[in-house]
C-alpha cells in the first residue's frame, strides 16, 4: 500500500526566506500523525505545498500514491481537508454549504452528515455568517469527514471548539484510524496531539527535527519517580543507574529524576530492595516539545 503522504526533499522558499527545507516524511496508513510546531514554523506551508495550492521550490510529494501536482484533482476525491484559515460563503446556511461541497463530490450519505452534526452539536439551519467561529469550525469539520475520505488533512482543526466538542472530535479521529484510514493533524495544541496521535513530527524553522512515536518520546523524557521500599534505602544504589539524577532519600522512600526506561531502573534495584509502592509523574508532550524546540547548535 502506498504511503498516504510521502515527501522527498520538499523545499519552499519565499525569496531569501526558507519556509520549508528538505522535508522527507512518510505517513503510514491507519495512523494519526501529529505535526507540531509554533506559528511560523512551516506547518501550513507544508500542507499548502502538498495540496498544490503553492508550488515547491524543489522536491516532490505524493498523496495516496499520486503526484501532488500532476494528479491534484484526483487526489481531492479521496481526501478531507480543514484549512487553518477556514472561509465559507456567509449567506449560505450550514446545510447549504455542505450541499455545495457534496455536489462537488458527486453526493454524500446525508444520514451520515446528520449523525456528524448531532455528534458535534452543529446547527446547520443558520447562515454561516451568523455563526460563532467555533460553530463555523464544526461545519468545516463535517465537510471534511462527510465523504469518509481515505486521508484527512487538518490544520489547527480544534480552533474555537469547546472542550466537550473537542473530545467528540478526537473520538471521530480515532474511528477514522481504526477503519484503516489516515489523519494528518497539524497543530500547536500539544494536549490534543498527545491524546490522539500515534506519531508526531516536530518542525522548527522549516526543518523537520524529529519524528517519533508518542510513547517513545515519553519514554525518553525526564520524569519524577517516587519509590517506597520495605527497608531503608542507600542513595548510591540509585545513583549508579544510568539516567538517574537528583536522588533524595527519606528512610524507606526514594525520590529521583529519571530519563530512561522504567524496566531498567526497577531491574537495577530489585537485587537490593523489595518495592512496596511506586509513583511516577510523566513529562507531558509540552515539556518534551520544548526540549526539542530550544535553539542550539547541537
Amino acid at each position: 500500500m502506498q504511503n498516504p503522504i510521502h515527501t522527498s526533499d520538499l523545499t519552499k522558499h519565499y525569496g531569501d526566506f526558507a519556509a520549508l527545507v528538505d522535508l522527507n516524511l512518510d505517513i503510514n496508513a491507519g495512523e494519526i500523525f501529529g505535526f507540531l510546531g509554533p506559528n511560523g514554523a512551516g506547518k501550513t506551508t507544508m500542507i499548502r505545498t502538498i495540496l498544490d495550492e503553492i508550488r515547491p521550490t524543489s522536491g516532490r510529494a505524493s498523496i495516496l500514491g499520486m503526484d501532488t501536482h500532476e494528479q491534484s484533482v484526483e487526489i481531492r476525491r479521496h481526501i478531507g481537508y480543514v484549512p487553518g484559515d477556514l472561509a465559507m460563503y456567509p449567506n449560505l446556511t450550514g446545510r447549504d454549504t455542505l450541499t455545495y461541497f457534496a455536489n462537488m463530490r458527486d453526493g454524500v450519505e446525508w444520514g451520515f452528515v446528520d449523525e456528524l452534526a448531532t455528534r458535534l452539536d452543529a446547527d446547520l439551519s443558520r447562515k454561516v455568517g451568523d455563526l460563532s467561529s467555533g460553530n463555523r469550525q464544526k461545519v468545516g469539520l463535517i465537510q471534511a469527514f462527510m465523504n469518509r475520505p481515505d486521508l484527512l488533512i487538518m490544520d489547527e482543526p480544534s480552533s474555537g471548539l469547546d472542550p466537550l466538542v473537542q473530545r467528540e472530535f478526537q473520538t471521530m479521529m480515532r474511528e477514522v484510524a481504526a477503519d484503516g484510514r489516515t489523519v494528518f493533524l497539524s497543530s500547536h495544541t500539544l494536549s490534543e496531539v498527545q491524546r490522539v496521535a500515534d506519531r508526531v513530527g516536530i518542525i522548527r524553522h522549516g526543518r523537520l527535527i524529529a519524528v517519533e512515536a508518542v510513547a517513545s518520546l515519553r519514554s525518553k523524557a525526564i520524569r519524577t519517580v517516587e519509590l517506597m521500599f520495605d527497608s531503608p534505602a542507600e542513595a548510591s544504589v540509585f545513583e549508579a543507574v544510568a539516567g538517574v539524577r537528583d536522588v533524595t532519600i527519606d528512610d524507606h522512600q526514594v525520590r529521583l529524576s529519571f530519563d530512561g526506561h522504567m524496566e531498567s531502573l526497577l531491574a537495577a534495584v530489585a537485587d537490593h530492595y523489595t518495592l512496596v509502592d511506586i509513583n511516577t509523574e510523566e513529562a507531558d508532550l509540552e515539556e518534551i516539545f520544548l526540549t526539542y524546540y530550544r535553539d542550539g547548535t547541537d
